[in-house]
């Protein structure tokens, strides 16, 4: 999944992006709200995370172009504005969420999550299965068949890219703008090297694969017939 944060504060995007690569998310820092509505009309996020008081374009500004500009990405923002009536301007704005400084991280990532969610139509589950292969979001475990695999981080994620969008062709380039960053560029052969590395290690030893690649269009998950 790929975030976007709009912060200028250094202290606190330096812990929300330390927390948030751990969980394996892609994202992209934004220190003023100029860059960070450029960011946001010319990528594609599965959420946004946005500070109220930043320099050139404060939050609702940026938040209320967006919506103006017909991107439906998920808003959360965050503000040590703490008044209902600050809550409500944000969230009139156009914002999906609100939430005050200082904050959890652990609260942070669950409502990110959950906007996620509601986004993209995903049950509330904390696990994810395709066939005979389970993912554990909590746990950040993979079995198949009820054998553990193990996987890096980055591989973690581009797994749950894949099943979360089971049965569904994801192209190369969706697969880069979900699992990492804007600074790849675009004809890297990274994804070519992580599906081989997933087969190795989702497929390898079992009859049916599960990875499939669809020529010319991209990759999908779902179980052989």
């Amino acid at each position: 999944m790929r975030i976007l944060l709009v912060e200028d504060d250094p202290e606190i995007a330096r812990f929300v992006l330390r927390g948030l690569k751990r969980e394996t998310f892609a994202v992209d820092h934004a220190k003023n709200g100029e860059d960070g509505l450029h960011l946001a009309l010319t990528e594609n996020y599965d959420a946004a995370v946005v500070d109220i008081m930043l320099p050139r374009l404060d939050g609702i500004s940026l938040i209320r172009k967006l919506r103006e500009a017909g991107r439906n990405t998920p808003v959360i923002i965050l503000s040590a504005k703490r008044s209902t009536e600050e809550k409500v301007e944000g969230l009139r704005s156009g914002s999906d969420d609100y939430l005050g400084k200082p904050f959890s991280f652990t609260e942070l990532l669950a409502r990110i999550q959950a906007l996620i969610r509601r986004a993209t139509g995903t049950p509330e589950t904390t696990c994810l299965r395709v066939g005979d292969l389970h993912m554990d979001l909590l746990k950040r475990e993979v079995t198949r068949s009820g054998r553990s695999i193990v996987l890096q981080p980055r591989e973690f994620a581009f797994l749950e890219y894949l099943m979360r969008n089971a049965g569904r062709v994801v192209s190369k380039t969706m697969i880069i703008e979900h699992v990492w960053d804007y600074n790849f560029e675009p004809q890297t052969n990274i994804v070519e090297v992580s599906v081989s590395r997933l087969r190795n290690k989702i497929d390898r030893d079992f009859d049916k694969p599960m990875i499939h690649t669809i020529r010319g269009a991209g990759y999908v998950v779902k179980e052989s017939v």
